[in-house]
Protein backbone atom coordinates (compact mmCIF):
# COMPACT_ATOMS: atom_id res chain seq x y z
CA UNK A 1 0.00 0.00 0.00
CA UNK A 2 2.96 2.35 0.86
CA UNK A 3 4.44 1.85 -2.31
CA UNK A 4 1.05 2.18 -4.24
CA UNK A 5 1.09 5.83 -2.95
CA UNK A 6 4.06 6.97 -4.34
CA UNK A 7 2.49 6.68 -7.65
CA UNK A 8 -0.01 8.64 -6.95
CA UNK A 9 -0.62 12.07 -9.00
CA UNK A 10 -3.88 12.90 -7.89
CA UNK A 11 -7.74 11.83 -7.49
CA UNK A 12 -10.57 11.40 -9.91
CA UNK A 13 -13.81 13.17 -9.56
CA UNK A 14 -16.73 11.68 -10.74
CA UNK A 15 -17.32 8.12 -12.03
CA UNK A 16 -14.32 6.29 -13.18
CA UNK A 17 -14.48 3.95 -16.37
CA UNK A 18 -11.79 1.29 -15.69
CA UNK A 19 -9.34 1.11 -19.30
CA UNK A 20 -9.82 -2.22 -20.98
CA UNK A 21 -5.51 -3.36 -20.74
CA UNK A 22 -3.85 -3.75 -23.81
CA UNK A 23 -3.44 -7.68 -23.19
CA UNK A 24 -7.36 -7.71 -23.25
CA UNK A 25 -7.14 -5.97 -27.04
CA UNK A 26 -7.50 -2.14 -25.23
CA UNK A 27 -6.58 0.35 -27.30
CA UNK A 28 -5.07 3.82 -25.87
CA UNK A 29 -3.85 7.23 -28.26
CA UNK A 30 -0.17 7.42 -28.06
CA UNK A 31 2.28 10.19 -27.78
CA UNK A 32 2.04 12.92 -30.67
CA UNK A 33 5.02 12.06 -32.07
CA UNK A 34 3.92 8.48 -32.83
CA UNK A 35 2.47 9.44 -36.20
CA UNK A 36 1.11 7.70 -38.80
CA UNK A 37 -0.36 4.97 -36.19
CA UNK A 38 -3.90 5.64 -35.58
CA UNK A 39 -5.13 4.24 -32.00
CA UNK A 40 -8.63 4.59 -31.31
CA UNK A 41 -9.35 4.86 -27.63
CA UNK A 42 -12.17 2.54 -26.89
CA UNK A 43 -12.41 3.56 -23.04
CA UNK A 44 -14.95 6.23 -23.27
CA UNK A 45 -16.30 8.82 -20.66
CA UNK A 46 -19.61 9.49 -21.07
CA UNK A 47 -21.76 8.58 -17.89
CA UNK A 48 -24.51 8.10 -19.98
CA UNK A 49 -23.31 5.29 -22.05
CA UNK A 50 -25.26 1.65 -21.90
CA UNK A 51 -25.17 -1.53 -21.85
CA UNK A 52 -25.49 -2.24 -25.67
CA UNK A 53 -23.23 0.99 -26.40
CA UNK A 54 -20.82 -1.18 -24.15
CA UNK A 55 -20.98 -4.39 -25.68
CA UNK A 56 -20.22 -3.18 -29.07
CA UNK A 57 -16.81 -1.60 -27.79
CA UNK A 58 -16.10 -4.75 -25.99
CA UNK A 59 -13.01 -6.17 -27.72
CA UNK A 60 -13.38 -9.62 -29.25
CA UNK A 61 -11.17 -11.51 -27.86
CA UNK A 62 -13.16 -10.40 -24.38
CA UNK A 63 -16.55 -13.09 -24.66
CA UNK A 64 -18.49 -15.46 -26.13
CA UNK A 65 -21.04 -13.76 -28.37
CA UNK A 66 -23.87 -16.12 -27.49
CA UNK A 67 -23.25 -16.27 -23.52
CA UNK A 68 -23.05 -12.71 -22.80
CA UNK A 69 -26.53 -11.08 -23.97
CA UNK A 70 -28.07 -14.29 -21.76
CA UNK A 71 -25.65 -13.14 -18.68
CA UNK A 72 -26.22 -9.69 -18.63
CA UNK A 73 -29.91 -9.89 -18.20
CA UNK A 74 -29.59 -11.82 -14.90
CA UNK A 75 -27.59 -9.05 -13.50
CA UNK A 76 -27.50 -5.00 -12.76
CA UNK A 77 -26.90 -2.66 -16.09
CA UNK A 78 -23.10 -1.95 -16.66
CA UNK A 79 -23.33 1.71 -16.96
CA UNK A 80 -21.50 4.21 -14.57
CA UNK A 81 -24.10 5.16 -12.06
CA UNK A 82 -25.15 1.51 -11.45
CA UNK A 83 -21.63 -0.37 -11.11
CA UNK A 84 -20.66 3.06 -9.07
CA UNK A 85 -23.33 2.75 -6.86
CA UNK A 86 -22.46 -1.29 -6.00
CA UNK A 87 -18.84 -0.34 -5.46
CA UNK A 88 -20.25 2.50 -3.31
CA UNK A 89 -22.62 0.23 -1.11
CA UNK A 90 -19.37 -2.30 -1.28
CA UNK A 91 -16.95 -0.24 0.14
CA UNK A 92 -19.85 0.76 2.77
CA UNK A 93 -19.84 -3.09 4.02
CA UNK A 94 -16.16 -3.23 4.19
CA UNK A 95 -15.45 -0.34 6.18
CA UNK A 96 -18.23 -1.51 8.59
CA UNK A 97 -16.45 -5.15 9.00
CA UNK A 98 -13.55 -3.33 10.19
CA UNK A 99 -15.63 -1.12 12.59
CA UNK A 100 -17.26 -3.92 14.04
CA UNK A 101 -13.85 -6.06 14.21
CA UNK A 102 -14.58 -8.44 11.66
CA UNK A 103 -11.03 -8.79 10.43
CA UNK A 104 -9.60 -9.24 13.91
CA UNK A 105 -8.67 -12.96 14.18
CA UNK A 106 -9.71 -14.50 17.43
CA UNK A 107 -6.54 -17.35 17.77
CA UNK A 108 -8.54 -19.37 20.17
CA UNK A 109 -10.52 -20.55 17.21
CA UNK A 110 -7.60 -21.83 16.03
CA UNK A 111 -7.14 -24.32 19.09
CA UNK A 112 -9.69 -27.14 18.05
CA UNK A 113 -7.82 -27.11 14.32
CA UNK A 114 -4.23 -27.45 16.43
CA UNK A 115 -5.81 -30.44 18.26
CA UNK A 116 -6.94 -32.39 15.30
CA UNK A 117 -3.48 -31.65 13.39
CA UNK A 118 -1.94 -33.15 16.27
CA UNK A 119 -4.33 -36.14 16.98
CA UNK A 120 -4.09 -36.94 13.28
CA UNK A 121 -0.10 -36.45 12.70
CA UNK A 122 0.19 -38.74 16.37
CA UNK A 123 -2.13 -41.36 14.89
CA UNK A 124 -0.38 -41.55 11.38
CA UNK A 125 2.53 -41.85 13.50
CA UNK A 126 1.76 -44.20 15.96
CA UNK A 127 -0.33 -46.83 13.18
CA UNK A 128 2.65 -46.67 11.20
CA UNK A 129 5.11 -47.94 14.09
CA UNK A 130 2.76 -50.62 14.27
CA UNK A 131 3.01 -51.51 11.05
CA UNK A 132 -0.53 -50.36 9.83
CA UNK A 133 0.78 -48.74 6.68
CA UNK A 134 -2.22 -48.26 5.19
CA UNK A 135 -3.98 -46.60 7.89
CA UNK A 136 -1.04 -44.77 8.26
CA UNK A 137 -1.30 -43.24 5.02
CA UNK A 138 -4.83 -42.72 5.48
CA UNK A 139 -4.08 -40.29 8.76
CA UNK A 140 -1.59 -38.53 7.02
CA UNK A 141 -3.41 -37.48 4.37
CA UNK A 142 -5.96 -36.38 6.68
CA UNK A 143 -3.32 -34.17 8.43
CA UNK A 144 -2.35 -32.33 5.02
CA UNK A 145 -5.90 -32.00 4.34
CA UNK A 146 -6.39 -30.01 7.56
CA UNK A 147 -3.09 -28.23 7.59
CA UNK A 148 -3.79 -26.46 3.82
CA UNK A 149 -6.47 -24.66 5.14
CA UNK A 150 -4.50 -22.93 8.17
CA UNK A 151 -1.82 -22.48 5.22
CA UNK A 152 -4.27 -20.59 3.15
CA UNK A 153 -5.03 -17.85 5.95
CA UNK A 154 -1.24 -17.15 6.62
CA UNK A 155 -0.99 -17.35 2.78
CA UNK A 156 -3.51 -14.07 2.47
CA UNK A 157 -2.14 -12.61 6.05
CA UNK A 158 -5.52 -13.05 7.86
CA UNK A 159 -3.81 -14.49 11.15
CA UNK A 160 -1.78 -11.52 12.25
CA UNK A 161 -1.94 -9.47 9.00
CA UNK A 162 1.59 -9.48 9.01
CA UNK A 163 3.77 -10.36 5.66
CA UNK A 164 6.83 -11.60 7.49
CA UNK A 165 5.42 -13.51 10.56
CA UNK A 166 2.12 -15.00 8.24
CA UNK A 167 4.52 -16.15 5.78
CA UNK A 168 6.72 -17.79 8.17
CA UNK A 169 4.16 -19.95 9.75
CA UNK A 170 3.07 -20.61 6.03
CA UNK A 171 6.03 -22.10 4.67
CA UNK A 172 6.35 -23.95 7.96
CA UNK A 173 3.31 -25.64 6.86
CA UNK A 174 2.88 -26.18 3.62
CA UNK A 175 6.98 -26.54 2.73
CA UNK A 176 8.54 -28.16 5.17
CA UNK A 177 5.38 -30.61 6.48
CA UNK A 178 3.25 -30.34 2.92
CA UNK A 179 5.90 -30.20 0.65
CA UNK A 180 4.51 -27.79 -1.46
CA UNK A 181 5.89 -23.75 -2.21
CA UNK A 182 3.62 -21.39 -0.54
CA UNK A 183 5.41 -18.58 -2.80
CA UNK A 184 3.90 -20.68 -5.71
CA UNK A 185 0.22 -20.64 -4.11
CA UNK A 186 0.17 -16.88 -3.30
CA UNK A 187 1.39 -15.95 -6.83
CA UNK A 188 -0.78 -18.42 -8.49
CA UNK A 189 -3.66 -17.53 -5.70
CA UNK A 190 -3.17 -13.75 -6.08
CA UNK A 191 -3.50 -13.66 -9.73
CA UNK A 192 -6.84 -15.85 -9.47
CA UNK A 193 -8.44 -13.54 -7.75
CA UNK A 194 -7.66 -10.03 -9.43
CA UNK A 195 -9.26 -12.22 -12.57
CA UNK A 196 -11.19 -14.70 -11.03
CA UNK A 197 -12.70 -17.29 -13.85
CA UNK A 198 -10.86 -15.32 -16.84
CA UNK A 199 -10.19 -18.60 -19.15
CA UNK A 200 -7.30 -16.50 -20.42
CA UNK A 201 -5.71 -15.01 -16.88
CA UNK A 202 -6.46 -17.52 -14.12
CA UNK A 203 -4.57 -20.34 -14.10
CA UNK A 204 -7.11 -21.80 -11.37
CA UNK A 205 -9.01 -22.63 -14.44
CA UNK A 206 -6.47 -23.32 -16.90
CA UNK A 207 -5.96 -27.12 -16.60
CA UNK A 208 -5.39 -28.02 -20.35
CA UNK A 209 -5.48 -30.86 -21.59
CA UNK A 210 -7.86 -32.30 -18.41
CA UNK A 211 -10.51 -29.49 -18.11
CA UNK A 212 -11.92 -27.06 -19.90
CA UNK A 213 -14.78 -25.12 -18.48
CA UNK A 214 -14.94 -22.55 -21.44
CA UNK A 215 -15.39 -23.60 -24.70
CA UNK A 216 -12.90 -20.98 -25.45
CA UNK A 217 -10.11 -22.73 -24.40
CA UNK A 218 -11.07 -25.19 -26.83
CA UNK A 219 -9.06 -22.48 -29.46
CA UNK A 220 -5.65 -23.27 -28.23
CA UNK A 221 -5.74 -20.25 -25.61
CA UNK A 222 -2.74 -18.19 -24.66
CA UNK A 223 -2.49 -18.28 -21.01
CA UNK A 224 -1.15 -14.69 -20.05
CA UNK A 225 -0.23 -16.42 -16.59
CA UNK A 226 1.72 -19.38 -17.66
CA UNK A 227 3.15 -17.64 -20.79
CA UNK A 228 2.34 -20.32 -23.24
CA UNK A 229 -0.72 -21.40 -25.56
CA UNK A 230 -2.66 -23.61 -23.85
CA UNK A 231 -2.70 -25.83 -26.89
CA UNK A 232 -6.05 -27.84 -28.25
CA UNK A 233 -4.20 -31.07 -29.44
CA UNK A 234 -4.91 -34.65 -29.70
CA UNK A 235 -4.63 -35.49 -25.72
CA UNK A 236 -6.74 -32.93 -25.26
CA UNK A 237 -9.43 -33.52 -28.03
CA UNK A 238 -9.85 -37.19 -26.07
CA UNK A 239 -9.42 -35.92 -22.52
CA UNK A 240 -12.02 -32.96 -22.45
CA UNK A 241 -14.94 -35.38 -24.06
CA UNK A 242 -14.68 -37.46 -21.23
CA UNK A 243 -13.87 -35.02 -18.81
CA UNK A 244 -17.14 -35.09 -16.87
CA UNK A 245 -16.45 -38.74 -15.99
CA UNK A 246 -12.52 -38.15 -15.20
CA UNK A 247 -13.29 -35.32 -12.69
CA UNK A 248 -12.77 -37.29 -9.70
CA UNK A 249 -10.37 -39.82 -10.92
CA UNK A 250 -7.94 -36.85 -11.76
CA UNK A 251 -8.51 -34.93 -8.75
CA UNK A 252 -6.83 -37.98 -7.36
CA UNK A 253 -3.64 -37.20 -8.94
CA UNK A 254 -3.76 -33.42 -7.74
CA UNK A 255 -1.13 -33.47 -5.20
CA UNK A 256 1.44 -34.84 -7.60
CA UNK A 257 0.86 -31.59 -9.80
CA UNK A 258 1.34 -29.30 -7.06
CA UNK A 259 4.67 -30.86 -6.31
CA UNK A 260 5.55 -29.99 -10.15
CA UNK A 261 4.03 -26.29 -10.06
CA UNK A 262 5.91 -25.63 -6.75
CA UNK A 263 9.51 -26.68 -7.83
CA UNK A 264 9.06 -24.74 -11.03
CA UNK A 265 8.41 -21.51 -9.09
CA UNK A 266 11.77 -21.57 -7.26
CA UNK A 267 13.91 -23.00 -9.41
CA UNK A 268 12.90 -21.41 -12.66
CA UNK A 269 10.54 -18.73 -12.17
CA UNK A 270 11.89 -15.87 -14.36
CA UNK A 271 10.22 -12.97 -12.15
CA UNK A 272 12.00 -13.84 -8.71
CA UNK A 273 13.65 -10.73 -7.17
CA UNK A 274 17.32 -11.44 -6.43
CA UNK A 275 17.48 -9.25 -3.25
CA UNK A 276 15.05 -8.60 -0.68
CA UNK A 277 12.34 -10.57 1.74
CA UNK A 278 11.11 -12.32 -0.99
CA UNK A 279 14.10 -13.99 -1.89
CA UNK A 280 14.93 -14.96 1.57
CA UNK A 281 11.48 -16.13 1.20
CA UNK A 282 12.71 -17.86 -1.46
CA UNK A 283 15.65 -20.18 0.57
CA UNK A 284 13.80 -20.65 3.61
CA UNK A 285 11.28 -22.62 1.18
CA UNK A 286 13.95 -24.83 -1.01
CA UNK A 287 15.14 -25.51 2.65
CA UNK A 288 11.60 -26.54 3.72
CA UNK A 289 10.87 -28.70 0.35
CA UNK A 290 13.99 -30.50 0.71
CA UNK A 291 13.44 -31.47 4.58
CA UNK A 292 9.94 -32.72 3.24
CA UNK A 293 11.75 -34.92 1.03
CA UNK A 294 14.14 -36.17 3.62
CA UNK A 295 11.51 -37.05 6.06
CA UNK A 296 8.62 -37.83 3.92
CA UNK A 297 11.16 -39.18 1.29
CA UNK A 298 13.65 -40.86 3.12
CA UNK A 299 12.92 -41.37 6.96
CA UNK A 300 9.23 -42.49 6.43
CA UNK A 301 8.91 -44.29 3.01
CA UNK A 302 12.69 -45.80 2.72
CA UNK A 303 13.74 -46.27 6.24
CA UNK A 304 10.14 -47.35 7.52
CA UNK A 305 8.01 -48.88 5.31
CA UNK A 306 9.50 -52.61 4.27
CA UNK A 307 8.48 -53.34 0.53
CA UNK A 308 8.56 -50.88 -2.71
CA UNK A 309 4.74 -52.40 -2.98
CA UNK A 310 3.68 -51.02 0.42
CA UNK A 311 5.73 -47.89 -0.49
CA UNK A 312 3.97 -47.32 -3.29
CA UNK A 313 0.75 -48.02 -1.36
CA UNK A 314 1.34 -45.72 0.93
CA UNK A 315 2.28 -43.13 -0.95
CA UNK A 316 -0.98 -43.03 -3.25
CA UNK A 317 -3.49 -43.69 -0.03
CA UNK A 318 -1.83 -40.87 1.51
CA UNK A 319 -2.44 -38.56 -1.54
CA UNK A 320 -5.76 -39.86 -2.81
CA UNK A 321 -7.24 -39.24 0.63
CA UNK A 322 -6.69 -35.28 -0.12
CA UNK A 323 -8.77 -35.16 -2.98
CA UNK A 324 -11.50 -33.97 -1.54
CA UNK A 325 -9.94 -30.45 -1.14
CA UNK A 326 -9.03 -30.00 -4.93
CA UNK A 327 -12.96 -30.63 -5.10
CA UNK A 328 -13.87 -28.22 -2.56
CA UNK A 329 -11.59 -25.70 -4.14
CA UNK A 330 -12.96 -26.32 -7.49
CA UNK A 331 -16.71 -26.62 -6.85
CA UNK A 332 -16.74 -22.69 -5.87
CA UNK A 333 -15.60 -22.37 -9.57
CA UNK A 334 -15.71 -24.73 -12.16
CA UNK A 335 -19.41 -24.15 -12.62
CA UNK A 336 -19.64 -20.49 -13.05
CA UNK A 337 -19.88 -17.52 -15.32
CA UNK A 338 -16.23 -17.29 -17.32
CA UNK A 339 -17.53 -14.59 -19.39
CA UNK A 340 -15.80 -11.49 -19.30
CA UNK A 341 -17.58 -8.05 -18.97
CA UNK A 342 -15.12 -5.95 -19.37
CA UNK A 343 -14.15 -2.76 -17.49
CA UNK A 344 -17.31 -1.31 -16.60
CA UNK A 345 -18.48 -4.27 -14.19
CA UNK A 346 -17.85 -3.66 -10.43
CA UNK A 347 -15.03 -5.51 -8.60
CA UNK A 348 -17.89 -6.95 -6.30
CA UNK A 349 -20.73 -7.74 -8.67
CA UNK A 350 -17.72 -9.68 -11.08
CA UNK A 351 -16.75 -11.88 -7.61
CA UNK A 352 -20.41 -12.66 -6.90
CA UNK A 353 -20.96 -13.74 -10.75
CA UNK A 354 -17.98 -16.37 -10.83
CA UNK A 355 -17.76 -17.43 -7.57
CA UNK A 356 -20.76 -19.53 -5.32
CA UNK A 357 -20.74 -20.82 -1.80
CA UNK A 358 -22.01 -23.90 -0.36
CA UNK A 359 -24.26 -24.10 2.18
CA UNK A 360 -23.24 -26.83 5.12
CA UNK A 361 -24.72 -27.17 8.50
CA UNK A 362 -22.02 -25.27 11.13
CA UNK A 363 -20.96 -28.71 12.73
CA UNK A 364 -19.29 -29.46 8.89
CA UNK A 365 -17.75 -26.60 8.71
CA UNK A 366 -14.02 -28.33 9.81
CA UNK A 367 -14.36 -30.64 6.76
CA UNK A 368 -14.81 -27.91 4.17
CA UNK A 369 -12.24 -26.00 6.39
CA UNK A 370 -14.35 -22.75 5.84
CA UNK A 371 -13.65 -22.20 2.44
CA UNK A 372 -17.13 -22.91 1.39
CA UNK A 373 -17.95 -19.40 1.55
CA UNK A 374 -15.63 -18.73 -1.66
CA UNK A 375 -17.76 -15.70 -2.48
CA UNK A 376 -17.58 -14.18 0.75
CA UNK A 377 -13.86 -14.67 0.43
CA UNK A 378 -13.72 -13.05 -2.68
CA UNK A 379 -15.08 -9.84 -1.73
CA UNK A 380 -13.37 -9.82 1.62
CA UNK A 381 -9.91 -11.56 1.09
CA UNK A 382 -7.85 -10.95 4.62
CA UNK A 383 -11.40 -11.28 6.81
CA UNK A 384 -10.23 -14.31 9.03
CA UNK A 385 -11.75 -17.74 7.62
CA UNK A 386 -13.22 -18.25 10.91
CA UNK A 387 -15.47 -15.02 10.44
CA UNK A 388 -16.84 -15.60 7.33
CA UNK A 389 -19.53 -17.45 8.50
CA UNK A 390 -20.39 -14.37 10.91
CA UNK A 391 -20.17 -11.96 8.12
CA UNK A 392 -22.08 -13.96 5.18
CA UNK A 393 -25.72 -12.66 6.46
CA UNK A 394 -23.84 -9.36 5.84
CA UNK A 395 -22.76 -9.94 2.51
CA UNK A 396 -26.50 -11.66 2.01
CA UNK A 397 -27.70 -8.01 2.49
CA UNK A 398 -25.66 -6.31 0.34
CA UNK A 399 -26.12 -8.57 -2.45
CA UNK A 400 -30.08 -7.71 -1.91
CA UNK A 401 -29.79 -4.04 -1.74
CA UNK A 402 -27.50 -3.34 -4.92
CA UNK A 403 -29.47 -6.67 -6.87
CA UNK A 404 -26.81 -8.85 -7.41
CA UNK A 405 -27.30 -12.59 -6.86
CA UNK A 406 -25.89 -14.26 -4.39
CA UNK A 407 -25.60 -18.22 -5.15
CA UNK A 408 -24.91 -20.76 -2.69
CA UNK A 409 -25.68 -24.46 -3.19
CA UNK A 410 -25.47 -27.57 -1.35
CA UNK A 411 -22.63 -30.15 -1.29
CA UNK A 412 -24.06 -32.56 -3.24
CA UNK A 413 -26.42 -30.04 -5.90
CA UNK A 414 -22.94 -28.21 -6.12
CA UNK A 415 -20.91 -30.87 -7.48
CA UNK A 416 -23.69 -31.68 -9.75
CA UNK A 417 -23.48 -28.05 -11.21
CA UNK A 418 -19.70 -29.25 -11.99
CA UNK A 419 -20.26 -32.21 -13.45
CA UNK A 420 -22.75 -30.25 -15.75
CA UNK A 421 -20.84 -27.84 -16.94
CA UNK A 422 -17.82 -29.77 -17.69
CA UNK A 423 -20.12 -32.43 -19.59
CA UNK A 424 -21.47 -28.94 -21.38
CA UNK A 425 -17.98 -28.42 -22.39
CA UNK A 426 -17.36 -32.02 -23.09
CA UNK A 427 -20.10 -32.10 -26.18
CA UNK A 428 -18.92 -28.88 -27.57
CA UNK A 429 -15.50 -30.95 -27.80
CA UNK A 430 -17.15 -33.46 -29.68
CA UNK A 431 -19.26 -31.90 -32.00
CA UNK A 432 -16.01 -29.88 -32.85
CA UNK A 433 -14.20 -33.49 -33.44
CA UNK A 434 -17.19 -34.45 -35.48
CA UNK A 435 -17.26 -31.11 -37.74
CA UNK A 436 -13.48 -31.53 -38.12
CA UNK A 437 -13.88 -35.31 -39.05
CA UNK A 438 -16.53 -34.36 -41.75
CA UNK A 439 -14.31 -31.82 -43.15
CA UNK A 440 -11.88 -34.13 -44.00
CA UNK A 441 -13.87 -36.57 -45.25
CA UNK A 442 -15.28 -33.84 -47.59
CA UNK A 443 -11.99 -33.14 -48.92
CA UNK A 444 -11.10 -36.44 -49.29
CA UNK A 445 -14.12 -37.09 -51.63
CA UNK A 446 -13.26 -33.60 -53.67
CA UNK A 447 -9.93 -34.78 -54.51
Amino acid sequence: MQMMKSFTIGRFDGHWINFVPPIQGGKFPLEPEDEGIVIEDSSGDDESIDSSVYMRNLPAVATSSTTLPAELDQYPPLTPPVQHHITTKYRELDRRLWKEGYYECHYSRYLPELARYTTLGLLSYITLRYGWYCTSAVFLGLTWHQLVFTAHDAGHMGITHGLVIDTLIGILIADFIGGLSLGWWKKNHNVHHFVTNHPEHDPDIQHMPFFAVSERLLHSLRSTYYDRVLKYDVVAQTMLKIQHWMYYPILCFGRFNLYFLSWEHLLFFKGMPKSGITLKFRYLELLGMCVFWYWFGYLLLYKSIPTVGLRFAYVMISHIVTMPLHVQITLSHFSMSTTDFGPMESFPQKMLRTTMDVDCPPYLDFLHGGLQFQAVHHLFPRVPRHRLREVQPLVREFCESVGVKYIILGFVDGNKEVISRLEEVAKQARMMKQCADWLRMDERDTL
